[in-house]
Order: structure tokens, then C-alpha cells, then sequence
């Protein structure tokens, strides 16, 4: 499963965040005279998991003569399969992983960051082999454990002789998650947003510089700017590359707001409603 983790679904889904070009104070100022208000972005949302929706190529792994190929990781990941801790590059997020074949059917991978697991993933597939079920265990949020499960749908035909998680897969929902993860929480003071969820947060200016996204272990920043005449674009950048946006658009009757990120990596994305709660 592809980890767009960085804050909650607001992390397998949000917080994966968000570039505007640089401008100035006053540059700013003009943007928020002519865009009009996005106070109706304040509040506490909830993500309606029943809406999730995921866009982009599939997902590719291959597990065959012990060892573990996920294609479209980005970078790709290439490691032997059995059940001990391997160094990695450039994963921001972790820095060894395991993966063993638990039995012909399930997979299991471990991922530390300086000695410590930040991360787990059982990888199970139908006795059908049409269905992988991935449950998760997020920590990469100091002081955070996130859980929940995803399923995926086989597109295309099983490599032979390849353990069954092998092939192409693509997302199909997320059946269970954190309860608490579900929520953010955006205030609005002036040209100054803040955003919390699940342990991480960041306060920027509209139009702005990128600031740090605190809580994000990646390190991970975020520009934000107006979108439309209420909603935000949240553009993420990681060792000053862009790596994705989020445009975040509240309805206009103010009870839900709509998400969507865009990967700009792969130009994968994915899509979710969520529901103010207060």
C-alpha cells in the first residue's frame, strides 16, 4: 500500500500535504482582497471513509525467490524477504525494513526509523486471489498509533510462480481506521491558517513562504494559498521539491468540505468528503 502517511487520512490520506510561487506581503494581501473569505474552512472535520475515492495506475509488488520488489514505491524498493531488518535510502519516513512471507497467502513487513518500528503491514489475499487486504500500524507520528485496514483489487493476471500477494492491485476503500485520525481541525485568523490533526500541525500565511509541518517526521513543509473564493490549495515540499497538493473546498452551505491530493510524483490521487462535526 502506498504510503501517502503523513498525517492522518489526514495521512494514508491528508497530510501527505501541501506551492505556490513565492510572494510577497503585499502580493498576499491583494490575493485575500480579490479571493474573498475561507473562514468557512474553520472547524473540525471528520473524514467520510464511505466516500474515499483512488485515482492513478496500480500498485506493484512482486515477492518471488526471496526477495520483495514494490514497483511503484516511490523510489522503488527492491529487498530480500526473509524477516530481517535491511538499511534503506531514501525513505523519509524509515530507514530499515523487513519483509517475510508469513504463508503462501500473507506477507509481513516491519519498517524502523533509528532503531525504533515506525510501521507495520500485514498483507493477506483472498482464498480467490482477487482481494489483498493490507491492516496497518502507523507510528511515524511521535506519540501516535494509527490502525486501520485497506482492501485492494487484483487487475491483470498473477505472475507465475510468485507468491500470491504478487501482481497488480488496485486500491479499492479503507474499512477501518483510527477514529480519532479522522478528524482535523482548521482555524482561521486574518491571512493566517492553522491546521491540526492526529499530532501534527502547521500555522502559514496565505501566499506565503512554506513552513514546517510539525509533528511530520519526513519533514515535510507546506505552502498555502486560496482556492476559488473559499477554499485553500495545500501544496507539500520535502528537500525543496514539490511532492504533492491538496485543494480543500467547503460546500457551500458550510457543512462538509471536500479533499482532494494530487501526487505529483506519479499523478496518483486520491478524494474524500468530510463532515463538520463543530
Amino acid at each position: 500500500m502506498k504510503a501517502y502517511v503523513s498525517t492522518a487520512l489526514a495521512a494514508v490520506l491528508v497530510l501527505t500535504l501541501p506551492a505556490c510561487q513565492k510572494q510577497t506581503a503585499d502580493s498576499g494581501a491583494a490575493e485575500s482582497t480579490e479571493a474573498g473569505s475561507v473562514d468557512a474552512l474553520a472547524g473540525t472535520w471528520k473524514v467520510d471513509l464511505a466516500s474515499l475515492k483512488f485515482e492513478g495506475k496500480p500498485e506493484e509488488y512482486l515477492l518471488k525467490d526471496g526477495t520483495w520488489n514494490c514497483k511503484t514505491c516511490i523510489p522503488p524498493l527492491t529487498v530480500a524477504a526473509d524477516g530481517q531488518m535491511h538499511a534503506v535510502a531514501d525513505r523519509p519516513y524509515y530507514d530499515n525494513i523487513s519483509v517475510k512471507a508469513a504463508d503462501d497467502k500473507t506477507v509481513e513487513i516491519h519498517r524502523q526509523k533509528g532503531g525504533k518500528e515506525v510501521s507495520s503491514l500485514i498483507m493477506s489475499v483472498s482464498a480467490d486471489g482477487k482481494m489483498l487486504t493490507n491492516k496497518f500500524k502507523d507510528m511515524t507520528t511521535p506519540g501516535q498509533t494509527i490502525e486501520g485496514s485497506q482492501t485492494e483489487q487484483r487487475v491483470g493476471p498473477a505472475p507465475a510462480g510468485a507468491h500470491a500477494v504478487s501482481g497488480q492491485w488496485k486500491p479499492d476503500r479503507v474499512g477501518e481506521y483510527s477514529e480519532d485520525a479522522l478528524n482535523l481541525t482548521y482555524s482561521v485568523a486574518g491571512n493566517s491558517v492553522t491546521m491540526n490533526s492526529a499530532g501534527q500541525s502547521y500555522t502559514a500565511e496565505l501566499g506565503g513562504p512554506a513552513v514546517p509541518i510539525k509533528g511530520d517526521a519526513g519533514g515535510t513543509m507546506v505552502k498555502v494559498s486560496r482556492e476559488g473564493t473559499a477554499g485553500i490549495r495545500e501544496t507539500n515540499i520535502r528537500d525543496g521539491k514539490e511532492i504533492g497538493y491538496a485543494i480543500l473546498t467547503p460546500s457551500a452551505d458550510g457543512k462538509t468540505i471536500g479533499f482532494v491530493y494530487t501526487d505529483t510524483r506519479d499523478g496518483s490521487s486520491v478524494s474524500w468528503t468530510g463532515n463538520k462535526t463543530s
